[in-house]
């Protein structure tokens, strides 16, 4: 018998099979004939004869064709019953391996440290009953784990295989009689059990499910944004339809909650790398992390693969602009293969988890499950789901830029989607330079520097990297002014270095204000490094399909000034932002980098401009019509010999800033 589910669930099909074999043309029933046969079904599943009569009767249809509905609706719902049983299992099957997995690694914590003494006798200070007690501490926990699997599996032969396992790499013995009493007898009460890692576990596999069930269901818990760039997360749905497992939102906190789509370049192992190494996490998404920090290993995982990982991770998040705050944040990072294409990554904050007598302090921010969905493709791509859901005190940002935040732009799903996007398509262009029959070394060496450049500007900005001292608070007129002394860095000059930031207003949208600055015949009216006359391209290397995201070297009339310097340059663009970074470097050193030499001999001192969407509805202009714009400058002070700056040097700074902005207003007739 054929069968197919229609939108409404009930059963469709041009023929159906009656219980004698024979096949009959079958009725369509309409939507409310449908509505009317479930509300049945609900009721009994198997309806006597003069109900279906009944039905029948009232439809106009033979008896024969409701029969087989119901006949149907029964295999239809058995079969959904059973693919349900089934990830039920699996999930199970799959908390038991993590389970062992953490449990291994308490073991090999708790009782392998004293044997790692150089004495190769048995360590005097090792108590004897101690490991007694953690011996009998792991049974209880085996035997927990027993009971649960053997409540949601039903399976003795199931658990005494993962039993037996289990037994067998902690150094234990398990025989038939020790399971029947594993499942017979009560546990003991009297051991001191460290739940611990436990509870972080179980609030991880929690995360892990409500992120899978965010991303497979749609309208109306999702509502798509009106420009098509992602959607939104029904506040109201969600609530009626999970369970918080961090905890009910502080009163005071807004939510942020958002979910976008996309293939990204790279299969699935590779993507999972990137996000499950620190150096690399940090690399694929500059404009985003400020500072990270895994605090610990919970578990390695299973085998070689990154299976069951999962880590206590500190970072700090932000937006390139002096006055949006970091948000930080310190959450659990559980990486979990779901079938054998795909995986999924999760993050949930840690404000509920009790350590001891204490309790993880909610400050102005916390993470509620978030993370992607990785899908492998045929054609070398992968399909990303990423999904972002944070709740956060909305007093501490500033209001110019609550719109943008509170619309997902700011720390949202999209912008997280479209910066792994440009990773893994520049990290395709420098593979291709790799494996290309030319020496290509100058390419990859500039792309490298492009990275360094970027992320050394962003965390100026947002004063995440360094110890920076506030000289002058940005106000109506002057600029927001840090300062600090590098002395060992040999990425940058060595000395005092003063950074001027300052964020304004712009009625301009977004787009059009980056290729007013990208434009090179353009840019002697805005850049004060650019008087002397237009600037010319030397080297261009364009970063992926956006065109408008490339790295430049650029030199005024094509070559070197007399003081051999050239500006080198990067940018970045997308629905989100858009990201324009440059520094004067020292050609002869460049030189040396586009023939293949070392690019950390290059100092550098970013400058750069962010742009970001203005969705705030001041002046009554057209919503999103206009920008926001962070301009940030930085000088070499040189030979300071007392803590407090010149003031000639804060004038100079707030100068800078200050003509800046008026040239890029006459330029844009404002």
């Amino acid at each position: 018998m054929e069968l197919t589910n229609n939108r409404d669930g009930g059963v469709s099909g041009d023929a159906l099979t009656s219980p004698d074999g024979s096949s009959e043309r079958r009725h369509k029933f309409s939507v409310n004939q449908i509505h009317e046969l479930e509300s049945v079904f609900k009721v009994s599943s198997h309806p006597d004869e003069k109900t279906k009569q009944e039905l029948a009767t009232k439809f106009s249809v033979d008896k024969k064709q409701v029969q087989f509905w119901f006949q149907n609706k029964r295999s239809i719902s058995k079969t959904q019953s059973e693919r349900y049983n089934k990830r039920v299992l699996q999930q199970e099957n799959e908390k038991l391996r993590i389970e062992y997995a953490a449990m291994r690694e308490v073991m090999k914590n708790s009782i392998c440290d004293p044997c790692r003494n150089k004495d190769t006798t048995r360590n005097e200070n090792v108590d004897e009953k101690e490991i007694l007690n953690e011996h009998a501490r792991l049974k209880n926990e085996l035997a927990k784990i027993a009971i649960h699997a053997d409540k949601s599996l039903g399976s003795s032969s199931f658990l005494e295989g993962s039993l037996t396992s289990m037994m067998e790499n902690f150094g234990l013995e398990l025989n038939e009689v020790d399971f029947g009493k594993y499942l017979s007898s009560p546990l003991p009460t009297n051991l001191d059990v460290t739940l611990d890692k436990s509870m972080l576990l179980n609030l991880a596999l929690d995360a892990l499910n409500e992120l899978l069930k965010l991303a497979m269901s749609d309208e109306p818990l999702w509502v798509r944004n009106l420009d098509g760039g992602g959607e939104t997360l029904n506040m109201e749905e969600y609530a009626t339809t999970f369970i918080p497992i961090i905890g009910i939102k502080p009163s005071h906190f807004t939510t942020e909650a958002t979910r976008s789509s996309a293939t990204v370049v790279g299969n699935s192992l590779t993507l999972v790398e990137m996000l499950m190494n620190e150096s690399q996490w940090v690399e694929a998404f500059p404009c985003i992390i400020g500072k990270v920090n895994t605090f610990d290993v919970i578990s390695t995982g299973i085998g070689e693969g990154k299976s069951g990982t999962l880590l206590l991770i500190e970072a700090e998040l932000q937006i390139i602009s002096n006055v949006v705050p970091v948000r930080e944040i310190q959450f659990l990072r559980f990486c979990q293969k779901h079938a054998e294409d795909s995986w999924i990554i999760v993050d949930v904050s840690v404000d509920t988890i009790k350590e001891g007598s204490q309790q993880y302090k909610i400050e102005k921010c916390r993470r509620l499950p978030s993370g992607c969905i990785i899908q492998d493709m045929s054609n070398g791509y992968s399909k990303v789901t990423w999904i972002e859901h944070m709740e956060y005190d909305e007093i501490f940002v500033d209001h110019l830029y609550r719109p943008l935040i509170r619309a997902g732009l700011g720390f949202g799903a999209q912008r997280w989607m479209s910066s792994l996007q440009r990773q893994s398509e520049f990290l395709r262009v420098m593979a291709s330079f790799v494996n290309s029959t030319v020496d290509s070394k100058g390419e990859i060496g500039m792309g490298t520097l492009s990275q360094r450049m970027t992320r050394s500007f962003c965390a100026v900005i947002c004063a995440t990297s360094h110890k920076w001292i506030t000289i002058q608070k940005e106000n109506g007129k002057d600029a927001n002014l840090m300062m600090r002394r590098n002395i060992s860095d040999a990425g940058e000059p060595i000395g005092v270095i003063l950074s001027a930031t300052k964020t304004i207003q712009l009625p301009i949208k977004s787009q059009c204000l980056f290729q007013f600055f990208t434009n090179t015949n353009l840019r002697r009216q805005w850049d004060i490094l650019s008087c002397s006359g237009a600037m010319e391209n030397i080297i261009h290397i364009t970063k992926g399909e956006n065109l408008e995201s490339s790295v430049s070297l650029l030199c005024a009339n094509g070559g070197a000034n007399e003081n051999n310097m050239m500006i080198f340059q990067d940018t970045c663009t997308d629905a989100t932002g858009s990201l324009l970074v440059y520094a004067i470097v020292d050609s002869s050193k460049m030189n040396t980098v586009m023939k293949g030499g070392d690019p950390s001999c290059v100092e550098l001192l970013p400058n750069g401009i962010s742009i970001l969407p203005d969705l705030s509805a001041n002046n009554n202009k057209e919503f999103g019509s206009g920008s926001l714009v962070t301009i940030m400058f930085q000088m070499l002070v040189d030979n300071i010999s007392t803590a407090d700056l010149p003031q000639k040097s804060i004038v100079d700074a707030n100068d800078i800033i200050s003509h800046t902005i008026h040239k890029i207003k006459t330029a844009l007739l404002i």
